[in-house]
């Protein structure tokens, strides 16, 4: 990932700084100060991640240019805990993929609020995870094998069937089979601590590239990446638009070889009733202090601009958040 001086996310935070300077500045410094929320919890991920690693820096961004006095970050099991947590009212915002947050549109909270999007932040990679000295080299090789496929509540647990049901495997949830795969609840870290003791044979995640946790643990047990990008068709026509065919590049895990896989967009929801103010000023934080919100360990190749965020699939955008961005972009 070296780049002699100068890494894609460099150049990405570089470009983001300059895009907004001379495209947004004037409508950001003509803007009025409006009235900080008193506090926002931002719903994150596990632990290693990238979900909590963005959430991170969305919260202390939020306080820093003061959208909210205090802001905090809630460590989840992922997409699906993220988005009950929204509709609980447990957070404001939460991260979500697109395919996990479309299952609850439409849907009302116990507050009258509805899902929505504020905006498409990132892409998430799914990893097929195997050890680099496994047989195992293609997702039909599966079958027979014990796989983790991420903890109740995450995104990875939704999406992760569905590759098995387009891939034809069949799965069972305990014991084993010559004729199954035996998949086990494992979120990331477990799994991949499962995975170097090879008590589980492939471990699946969504996730940025390169996920930390997994960087650490492949330098002490090299992994290999699955390619997955001849499931799209079967996965796009069965459950929707929300797939994107991505190319993991070379050395995003040191020594691995480029990979193909599936990519789905990664949103920052809030519910409907989220008030104006709070909605317009983090959509002005999202598009003028993009560069904050890039996570080190990234590669920079998969992260928001100003031309990306409004692309949120069938989430629909907060009123207030597309007041926001035709008010920025004219």
């Amino acid at each position: 990932m070296r780049r002699d001086g100068l890494t894609r996310r460099n150049l990405l935070r570089a470009l983001l700084a300059a895009g907004a300077a001379s495209a947004l500045t004037p409508v950001l410094a003509s803007c009025t100060p409006t009235p900080r929320a008193a506090s926002m919890v931002v719903a994150g991920g596990e632990s290693g991640g990238f979900y909590l690693e963005f959430a991170t820096l969305l919260a202390d961004s939020l306080q820093r240019h003061q959208v909210a006095s205090v802001a905090s970050v809630e460590i989840t099991g992922g997409s699906l805990d993220n988005v009950k947590k929204l509709l609980s009212g447990e957070a404001t915002l939460a991260v979500a993929l697109a395919d996990a947050a479309s299952l609850s549109v439409g849907r009302e909270s116990q507050h009258g609020g509805k899902i929505v999007a504020l905006g498409r932040v990132y892409e998430n990679y799914v990893h097929a995870l195997v050890r680099k000295d496994s047989p195992i080299s293609s997702i039909n090789d599966l079958v027979g094998r014990t796989v983790a496929v991420g903890t109740e509540g995450s995104g990875t647990s939704l999406i992760t069937p569905r590759l098995f049901d387009v891939a034809k495997l069949s799965t069972i949830t305990a014991g084993s089979s010559n004729k199954a795969v035996t998949v086990l609840p494992l979120g990331l870290n477990d799994g991949l601590a499962a995975l170097a003791e090879k008590s589980v044979d492939a471990l699946f995640w969504c996730g940025g590239v390169p996920t930390a946790s997994i960087a650490n643990a492949h330098a002490t047990t090299p992994f290999s990446l699955l390619d997955l990008s001849a499931l799209l068709p079967g996965l796009s026509q069965e459950y929707g638009t929300f797939y994107d065919k991505v190319l993991i590049p070379a050395n995003s895990y040191a020594g691995m070889d480029a990979v193909w896989s599936i990519g789905v967009a990664n949103l920052l929801l809030c519910r409907s009733d989220l008030d104006d103010a709070t909605v317009k000023a983090t959509v002005k934080l999202l598009v003028g202090h993009g560069d904050e919100l890039i996570p080190q360990s990234s590669a920079g190749v998969q992260f928001l601009s100003s031309e990306t965020l409004i692309n949120t699939a069938d989430i629909p955008l907060h009123p207030a958040a597309a007041a926001a961005y035709r008010e920025l972009h004219g």
